[in-house]
């Protein structure tokens, strides 16, 4: 008996036994995933918050149908991401999840009370938000683990870029594009060819005649970014695709482009916005740490309770930061330094160490604070801003091929991803 019979019988059997033997509403099954299963609930959930989402931005919406089709497939996704997750061993501790909002609730200056407010007024559950919050997380670290071992840049391939850059004149313009897939599946026909061009083509012609892109997006594309509306931010030229950086050389804002064929299907692309990019300067930081590993050992409340006892012995006088890391870090990159980390942009730290130092003042010793390297204390002992000069600029020109790189590899994983997994959508009946 098929995964997704025997759930549904077992949900249909306890819903039978209700007190009072009445009939009520339960719960069912929208999808089956491989081991899991994708609940109605959930898709309502995706649905009613782009919804409240687009009511907030005055953004039409496309019927609930086209809405369903897109939450379901974002689900489907999310479920395959969390299951590979789970048997990688990642996991996203609490304290991580509650430092990852604390910075969040920073970066939009507000307590954290107030935060919880704002999220529950918004969203009417807080707890649901944070359990999204840690499967975002989670989703993110699969993709990068797994795709970042797919790229490799050769010292060519930057001093090439910075050449064709340098050729080209500075090109600081950024553009926010919207993005619009029709897919072709995979080993497809020349019929499946020609019927998702035909499909690319009717969307261009509604785009042209008016419609709004970000709408069309949410009903009809399959990209990552449909229920964003096709919104993929901010990027440089040379951060793009090839295939669509060479598309929109010369355009202006409101374009339409496209259709473009590639390996996944047919692109359409529009130019939300156009901007200059400020290069010039770099803010850097002089930074030290000390790293606790929790072990089989060592516990987390052991590990970030060691570093409380730092950071207030520290602050009283009555401890070296230097001398600590030496005996107790587990870095062993800055461990002999006394944890000294050097001059850094915080980009390149992992985003809750980056979000940590951005926000230390002079000289400030943080709280303890979870990465998925272990718990840590920090300390930022100067700041200084760098003029983009010649030997920070090929560090920016790998910056933008990696970028590239990585969101056509991460495409490829994901679309690898949905291809190899076993999937059942139940009937709407």
């Amino acid at each position: 008996m098929k995964l997704s019979k025997i759930i549904a019988i077992a949900l249909l059997c306890s819903g039978s036994f209700a007190l009072n033997a009445q009939e009520r509403e339960i719960d069912r099954i929208a999808a089956v995933v491989d081991n899991g299963v994708v609940l109605k609930s959930d898709v309502s959930e995706v649905i009613n918050r782009v919804k409240r989402n687009a009511a907030a931005q005055n953004q039409t919406l496309p019927s609930d149908s086209a809405l369903h089709t897109q939450a379901l497939e974002r689900l489907i996704l999310t479920s395959i991401q969390l299951q590979l997750g789970q048997r990688m061993g990642l996991q996203i501790s609490d304290a991580q999840l509650d430092d990852t909002i604390r910075n969040i609730a920073q970066g939009e200056n507000l307590s954290l009370d107030a935060f919880r407010q704002k999220v529950t007024a918004d969203e009417g559950d807080f707890e649901r938000f944070r359990e999204r919050l840690r499967e975002e997380m989670i989703t993110g670290e699969v993709v990068r683990a797994n795709v970042q071992r797919r790229i490799y840049i050769s010292p060519k391939e930057v001093e090439t870029l910075m050449k064709i850059m340098e050729e080209q004149g500075a090109v600081n313009e950024q553009y926010n594009l919207g993005h619009i897939l029709i897919t072709i599946p995979n080993q497809a026909t020349n019929d499946d060819i020609q019927a998702a061009k035909e499909r690319a083509d009717k969307v261009l012609a509604l785009l042209r005649d008016g419609s709004d892109f970000k709408r069309i997006a949410i009903a009809s594309s399959s990209g990552s970014n449909a229920l964003e509306g096709g919104d993929l931010g901010w990027q440089n030229i040379n951060e793009m695709p090839t295939l669509f950086s060479e598309a929109i050389r010369g355009r202006k804002k409101t374009d339409i482009i496209g259709p473009l064929r590639s390996g996944a299907g047919f692109h359409i692309l529009t130019i939300f916005d156009i901007r200059g990019e400020n290069v010039a300067e770099i803010q850097e930081v002089k930074s030290r740490h000390i790293l606790i590993k929790p072990s089989i050992i060592l516990s987390e409340d052991r590990a970030r309770s060691m570093l409380v006892e730092f950071a207030a012995k520290l602050r009283a006088g009555e401890a070296d930061f230097a001398e600590l890391a030496k005996e107790y870090s587990e870095d062993p990159g800055s461990k002999l330094n006394g944890g000294d980390l050097g001059w850094s942009d915080p980009s390149v730290f992992v985003p809750a160490f980056k979000d940590t130092l951005n926000r230390l003042q002079q000289n400030e010793i943080s709280e303890p604070f979870r990465t998925e390297h272990g718990w840590h204390i920090a300390q930022v002992l100067d700041k200084r801003t760098m003029d983009a000069t010649a030997d920070k600029k090929s560090e920016q020109i790998y910056r933008m091929i990696f970028n590239r790189r990585y969101a056509e590899e991460s495409a490829n994983f994901l679309r690898e991803l949905r291809n190899d997994a076993h999937i059942e959508v139940m009937s709407e009946d």
